[in-house]
């Protein structure tokens, strides 16, 4: 059972009430995802963000496959950091922390996710080939329209 961890932080040069602000809305996610995604809400991201709520979406991560994904949201520090987990979706274990810090000039952004991937040892031996560098473009992906939304650090 091996957990792997994505690690990224990002700068941006606005303030952690603005972070904040957007960072916690869930409708704001499909934003920030990839279009061929095909990311949509199907419930729980219409109040704003507290520990216990649920919020189902719809996601094509590869080929065209729609998979139903159900997050957790079970941790929330206003202006500060919220956790996620999935319930439900294409990970054996998905648990993402979200940190806000104020720097000089702006923020920190930063992203800890732990996860596991599904089908034992085939699912170990895809992990290099398809799912880690698919991580690695939605959060660059990610990177790059923050950067749009609130200019480069």
């Amino acid at each position: 059972m091996k957990v792997y961890t994505l690690h990224k932080k990002q700068k941006l040069p606005i303030s952690r009430a603005q972070a904040w602000a957007f960072l916690s809305d869930p409708k704001n996610l499909k934003t920030i995802t990839p279009d061929y995604m095909g990311f949509d809400i199907l419930s729980g991201a219409d109040r704003p963000m507290f520990a216990g709520q649920i919020i189902q979406y719809i996601v094509t991560p590869i080929w065209g496959i729609k998979t139903k994904w159900v997050t957790e949201i079970t941790h929330v520090v206003n202006d500060d950091y919220f956790v996620d987990e999935q319930r439900f979706g294409p990970y054996a274990l998905w648990h993402h922390k979200h940190f806000i810090k104020e720097i000089d000039g702006g923020i920190e952004m930063e992203d800890l996710i732990d996860y596991k991937v599904p089908f034992g040892i085939l699912g170990q031996l895809v992990h290099p080939i398809l799912v880690k560098p698919k991580l690695e473009e939605i959060f660059n992906y990610r990177t790059i329209k923050l950067e749009e939304l609130f200019g480069k650090f």
